[in-house]
């Protein structure tokens, strides 16, 4: 089902399978440039095996939601969308709650688990991050390269339509910025308190394995780590069948 959730003076694009009230629902949150579209199949696949609901939702700006409400973005930006998330929650009545994020999303997951625990029985993470890297910030310098030098807007613009140059730009302008260099989230991590698997490809060009053991050693409850070896950022892409077990075999435990 997929549907038009009104949610803080903002509408949100939210497709939601149910295949029983009383299991958890397993919430996916995209990266920087992504969407619901952009998922692909790999959250029903993740859902059907670990018999959970399955919510995916475009946040605001991205995909078929509404656009930003400002084109300035504040160096918190993803606290407040663990915020939304959480107002999301109670908007649809989930009470037990599974995270799996990507990128951005992974950070969203991280902030959410710290500050609304009763609700989030468990995280799974792909290229999280914790704090700015100068890999990261080299990464986003090449998408910007290309961005500007390829027909990347226009791929994008399949899935942003006319939100796309304010999608791109929001990233790279915020992440590319002075004041941003000093962002962290690493002062939430010792609040989380349900399980955490910290998923990264080995060759991730926007972060180091530095993130995943900075979110590791800072966080008190039971922590898995899986550095999968010859790919990048996006791991539930480039090895959707090892993340779809690794992530069911972490789940099941739980």
């Amino acid at each position: 089902m997929t549907e038009d959730i009104h949610l803080n003076n903002s509408v949100l694009k939210v497709s939601h399978t149910i295949v029983s009230e009383n299991r958890p629902t397993l919430i996916f949150l995209h990266d920087s440039l992504g969407c619901i579209e952009l998922w692909r199949d790999f959250p029903q696949l993740l859902g059907e095996a670990i018999h959970c609901n399955v919510l995916v939702y475009d946040r605001q700006g991205y995909g078929k939601s509404e656009p930003f409400s400002s084109v300035d973005r504040e160096n918190d930006y993803l606290e407040v969308e663990a915020d939304v998330l959480n107002l999301l929650m109670e908007k649809l009545s989930i009470k037990t709650v599974f995270l799996f994020g990507h990128s951005d999303g992974g950070s969203i997951a991280l902030i959410a688990a710290a500050k609304y625990p009763k609700k989030i029985k468990g995280v799974i993470t792909e290229g999280a991050h914790i704090f700015v890297e100068g890999i990261t910030l080299q990464g986003i310098k090449v998408a910007v390269e290309a961005y500007r030098t390829t027909n990347l807007p226009e791929k994008l613009a399949k899935y942003h339509g006319n939100k796309t140059e304010a999608v791109f730009w929001a990233w790279a302008n915020t992440w590319l910025s002075e004041d941003f260099k000093s962002w962290t989230i690493e002062h939430f991590l010792p609040y989380i308190q349900c399980p955490v698997l910290v998923i990264q490809g080995e060759e991730d060009e926007y972060g180091s394995l530095a993130q995943v053991e900075g979110i590791i050693s800072q966080i008190t409850s039971e922590t898995q780590k899986y550095i999968i070896p010859s790919i990048g950022h996006t791991p539930h892409k480039e090895a959707k069948e090892l993340v779809l077990a690794k992530t069911v075999k972490f789940v099941n435990q739980i």
